[in-house]
């Protein structure tokens, strides 16, 4: 297994955030707000955390159009948060989608004030992982949904560069280095598993969904402890 490469937290320059806007990723949203929507009991309001550019809570009212929804979107990027903005007046949903800053790891929210919270694609940036976890399970109501996505780390360096040259065959350089960095950050779903039993969930909460992906999807348990104890 390949070691973990951290990246930067933030990304939080003009060419990053534009780059990473314009990048493709209409299936894989579609496809993370599908499976979403598959096990979401449709309780408001919804928190996306590490919102990027929106494109997530835009999606998700999208397919849900007649829905009394709204979407809480928070990043820490203050680039990433103009774009937010810009995306989610352009698709005409201001009233519906909220756009703020905020760190994952010290979400300013009170206890169990979200219906669901939702994550894509965003835990790699993050050093410690359980601390953004935490704070996920910390404002979801107990009963909740609790639904994040995000890439993996590969086992080796040649699976690494297949999996570049497959999904971002098209990107330019730049976007290319930004999708090997993140790789090189990911967790593996077995990192994943043991952050999250922290909390009382058990290992079948995260799964690889893709080959590129694990998901944590889980309803939010009943312990309100920042941590199990671990036996």
């Amino acid at each position: 297994m390949l070691p973990r490469e951290l990246e930067p937290e933030v990304m939080d320059t003009e060419a990053e955030a534009r780059d990473y806007d314009a990048m493709d990723f209409a299936e894989v949203n579609r496809a993370f707000v599908a499976d979403f929507c598959r096990v979401w009991d449709t309780s408001a309001p919804v928190l996306d955390v590490c919102t990027g550019s929106a494109r997530i809570p835009i999606e998700l009212i999208r397919q849900h159009p007649g829905a009394d929804l709204c979407v809480v979107a928070v990043d820490l990027a203050d680039h990433m948060l103009t774009l937010a903005r810009r995306n989610v007046e352009a698709a005409g949903l201001a009233h519906r989608i909220s756009v703020t800053p905020a760190d994952a790891k010290q979400l300013a929210f009170p206890d169990e004030q979200f219906g669901a919270v939702i994550c894509n694609g965003s835990v790699h940036h993050i050093p410690d992982p359980f601390a953004c976890f935490a704070e996920m399970h910390r404002v979801c109501r107990r009963g909740g949904t609790i639904f994040v996505r995000d890439l993996f780390r590969p086992a080796d360096r040649e699976l690494l560069t297949r999996l570049v040259q497959t999904y971002a065959a098209g990107a330019n350089d730049h976007q290319r280095a930004m999708f090997a960095a993140s790789l090189r950050a990911a967790l593996t779903p077995d990192e994943v598993r043991a952050a999250v039993a922290r909390l009382g969930y058990g290992p079948e909460t995260v799964q690889q969904t893709s080959d590129r992906h694990w998901t944590w999807s889980a309803i939010r348990s009943y312990y309100f402890g920042k941590e199990v104890a671990q036996n």
